[in-house]
């Protein structure tokens, strides 16, 4: 294992043992997160991928909306609370609703839920459906030297455009214009697998119409983000930084092509250099940082941590610098105090992750072991344990299944976005989460995958995985139709 020096040529080291685990502990973890070789039953406590915390509640369209089922009563009522400011439209100011005033003055939307449909993943623009649940990350790289030192320091993950900020907002409050409206457009291109079968894949290009103060920067990238889902998040928070450090193979010391990388970022909370685990491109350290970065550049609303309360406004936008904002000083300094951010973070670290189903039947073990076999896990992480004397007892050294390492893997230019973000570059993502992506579209009510909603099925997200997944997408396509269904079946389950 190595110091996060070795990985990022950072002065700070990440811990390369668990100290919140005896040498028996130890053991015990080690032992139950090897990888199974028994594919004929379910393992031990499968069932429960998101640990004590998993929902068993029945399956429909909130499944993804649960708490955990492992915290106190007391809990329960915090987790309504913040459930409640998740679903809260705010208003623009002034506004005799003086809680709820704040919005924008540039913003995507009104309030979180309307992202993160029922706590899930968002969708592509499609006609006149608007982009509520993507949007485009603007940023370029760094153009001198002391910009490249800011990069090099942690200081910023990259530098946004000089006019439109670090994301495009399509909507804006009265008296204001939107910054412009997201355009995708699709070319098919057909892939024929190994028994003849063919795949229509789509390629998405992005653009940027009516631009309402002039134009991008030139040397501005975009890069579609699709709002992914909220469930297992308090989990994936506790899970060892050494653990994740384990799985990490810059070098591709054992030469089986998978060279995962941490992305070492700067906590804005604390201003430690630490380790990223959230986001697309896991550049966000904690789930607190991730709630105040989504209120200022999703909805312009500021937080004692980010207080921004003109959102994304920059210098060049003054009209919107001079729209009013929504702080009343009778109840703090930002628009969203933190008795808000308190509840919004509590209700984001607790919601459930789903019961496993049909985890016993035969082609759903068939496909698991397909999924072994192709080198998925490779990647796609199937277990860890939890940390000891966690903040929270519900998330405390617990056996989880989220099927990602949280490392950072070149998945090919085919997926490249050309986008740097802090340690990763314009092909590099973190390896998403798959614990309930086989009840997406009964939450949402439609499928789409990948960091831009481009793959409609599970297959076509697999066959546009390339770099470090390329020899397991290869696999999957010289598979015969039984294994490629089975292993489809198994990701349905999880």
């Amino acid at each position: 294992m190595l110091s996060a020096s070795a990985l990022a040529g950072e002065p700070a080291v990440l811990p390369t043992s668990r100290a919140d685990l005896t040498p028996k502990d130890q053991a015990r973890v080690l032992a139950v997160t090897m990888p199974t070789t028994d594919f004929t039953r379910p393992e031990p406590f499968e069932l429960m991928q998101g640990g004590a915390g998993t929902s068993r509640k029945d399956i429909n369209r909130d499944a993804f909306s649960q708490s955990s089922a492992n915290i106190t009563f007391e809990e329960e009522g915090t987790f309504k609370l913040g459930n409640a400011l998740f679903r809260k439209n705010w208003v623009s100011s002034p506004s005799s609703t003086q809680a709820s005033d704040g919005l924008g003055p540039l913003f995507n939307e009104r309030a979180c839920q309307n992202c993160h449909l029922k706590d899930g993943r968002g969708r592509p623009p499609e006609g006149d459906a608007g982009s509520t649940s993507m949007f485009l990350r603007l940023a370029r790289d760094a153009g001198s030297a002391e910009e490249r030192a800011a990069l090099a320091d942690h200081k910023l993950l990259n530098f946004p455009d000089p006019i439109y900020g670090a994301q495009l907002q399509d909507l804006a409050v009265p008296g204001l214009r939107g910054e412009g409206r997201m355009r995708v457009d699709y070319q098919e291109q057909k892939v024929t697998l190994g028994d003849g079968a063919v795949v229509s894949l789509r390629k998405p290009s992005y653009t940027i119409e009516n631009l309402g103060y002039g134009p991008l920067d030139p040397r501005t990238t975009l890069s579609p983000r699709l709002t992914p889902p909220m469930i297992g998040l308090g989990l994936i928070e506790q899970i060892a930084p050494a653990d994740i450090l384990a799985n990490a193979d810059p070098d591709d010391r054992n030469s089986d092509g998978i060279s995962g990388r941490l992305n070492m970022v700067r906590d804005e909370l604390s201003g430690a250099v630490t380790l990223g685990r959230f986001g697309w491109k896991a550049q966000t350290a904690s789930i607190r940082q991730q709630t105040a970065d989504a209120f200022a550049g999703d909805i312009g609303i500021s937080t004692p941590e980010m207080p921004k309360h003109w959102g994304d406004c920059t210098e060049a936008q003054t009209d919107c610098l001079a729209m009013p904002n929504g702080v009343q000083q009778r109840l703090g300094t930002a628009e969203a105090p933190p008795p808000v951010m308190d509840l919004v973070t509590f209700y984001s670290q607790n919601l459930a992750v789903p019961a496993r189903r049909n985890l016993d039947e035969p082609d759903v073990l068939a496909g698991k072991k397909q999924f072994y076999e192709m080198g998925c896990i490779a990647c796609h992480t199937p277990k860890f344990v939890t940390m000891r004397g966690t903040p929270d007892k519900a998330q405390a050294f617990q056996l989880i299944w989220p099927y990602s390492d949280f490392l950072l893997h070149d998945m090919g230019e085919g997926l490249a976005d050309g986008q740097r973000v802090g340690e990763a570059s314009g092909s590099e993502w973190r390896t998403p989460p798959l614990w309930g992506i086989g009840l997406t579209a009964t939450v949402n009510g439609n499928a789409f995958y990948l960091h831009d909603g481009r793959a409609r099925t599970l297959a076509e997200a697999i066959l546009w995985h390339g770099g470090e997944g390329q020899k397991a997408r290869d696999r999957f396509v010289g598979a015969a139709a039984a294994d490629r269904d089975a292993l489809i079946k198994f990701l349905e389950s999880l």
